[in-house]
């Protein structure tokens, strides 16, 4: 189809609204369901305070209910038939790379610096170990390799975000995000309650109990509810484990994408490629060599995550600031980011249940949530093992 046809193609038919403005309207229902989910994720714990629900209305993070009215829009929309007219305001990948970028204001590299030694090396090891063990069974059970990449990050480092961000390095699709995300919540509900009783029940003293909750509870909800019931000072040590995983985020982010380039997308045009026994015959392999490698170079500037760059430059910016500002000022500014971070990743979990697709998770099958399981159990031992050495 030629440029011409294409855009007679996109001309609005004499009634219909233009392009523009159906992506308009896409983006206020976006708008109007992620202002809900916000509000339901402010209101419900103040509604289940006091009650036998606290903990799990004060846990169940705005990616639930955003992915949730998301889905509701889904069907109502489908049903009126204007949904996919209505899927240029549905910007899911922008929402998400925004979100993450201001992310990176919440890391406090002085922080990490003076007090996370111990953190620094529980978070390197244990994301290590269980994402290489979630890795590995993913690939035994045969699952997509970018299934995969978002699993073993969302287990091995910091439940959501982390997916978020290997989906952007490894291009996944909507849906893999959606139950990724969706794995994390459903492991991270119990565990604010279980891994409390554990930690009294095997005696550790309040340090050590910080360090396994903050190390193995993958949402910072979470490990903030967690650790608030084990205690003051396991809250504090829990969250320095919490945010000290989340500066590794970049690191795995790059990792992937580098992966992917020359592995994945590697080995896929090596097989595409046309055959080149001419220059084997000549003993010339310079040109099969460097087209490999420049596309390779072409396909890793591609995929690599600029946002790594963003949520690196804000931590850069945000500990430069606190380190000058007076600690109210900066708390409220630092809140004041947070708060607007939030709103574009609910924007993004809107986005996500609007597109969603049931057909890439019904070929998934179960054996995803078996993957996920096993490395939480890993994860749980592991983090154990880390946290009464390290604290």
């Amino acid at each position: 189809m030629s440029g011409q046809e294409r855009a007679v193609e996109r001309t609005a038919e004499p009634g219909e609204r233009s392009p523009l403005g159906l992506a308009v309207l896409g983006a206020l229902v976006v708008l109007a369901l992620s202002a809900a989910a916000r509000h339901l994720s402010k209101t419900v714990p103040d509604a289940t305070e006091g009650t036998s629900w606290e903990g799990v209305g004060a846990a169940v993070e705005f990616p639930v209910y955003a992915i949730a009215l998301g889905l509701l829009g889904n069907a109502l929309l489908g049903a009126l038939g204007v949904r996919d007219r209505l899927a240029g305001g549905f910007r899911t990948e922008f929402f998400i790379k925004t979100g993450l970028v201001l992310l990176g204001a919440s890391i406090n590299l002085a922080v990490l610096a003076d007090a996370a030694g111990p953190a620094l090396v529980q978070s390197v090891v244990l994301i290590s170990l269980v994402f290489g063990f979630s890795w590995w069974l993913g690939g035994r059970l045969g699952l997509d390799e970018k299934l995969r990449a978002l699993l073993s990050a969302a287990v091995a480092i910091c439940g959501v975000s982390a997916a978020i961000a290997a989906a952007g390095a490894v291009q996944a699709k909507r849906e893999q995000l959606a139950y990724s995300a969706s794995l994390v919540i459903v492991f991270a509900l119990p565990s604010i309650f279980l891994l409390p009783l554990a930690a009294t029940a095997l005696g550790l003293d309040p340090r050590t109990a910080g360090a396994w909750i903050g190390g193995n509870i993958d949402t910072t909800a979470a490990v903030t509810a967690a650790g608030t019931l084990a205690g003051e000072e396991s809250l504090q040590v829990a969250t320095i484990v919490k945010v000290t995983q989340n500066a590794l985020l970049g690191v795995v982010a790059v990792a992937l994408t580098a992966y992917f380039a020359l592995r994945v997308e590697g080995a896929r045009d090596d097989r595409q490629a046309p055959d080149d026994s001419a220059n084997r015959l000549s003993g010339s392999t310079g040109p099969r060599f460097g087209g490999r490698w420049s596309r390779t170079a072409a396909q890793f500037g591609q995929r690599f995550p600029k946002f790594v760059l963003g949520f690196l430059a804000a931590s850069a910016i945000a500990t430069a600031y606190l380190a000058t500002a007076d600690p109210a000022s900066g708390k409220a500014a630092i809140g004041v980011v947070n708060d607007l971070r939030t709103w574009f990743l609910i924007l993004a979990f809107t986005s996500i249940g609007l597109e969603f697709r049931v057909g890439a998770l019904r070929q998934a099958g179960w054996r995803p949530i078996g993957v996920f399981a096993a490395s939480t159990a890993v994860n749980v031992l592991a983090a154990l093992g880390l946290a009464v050495a390290l604290f």
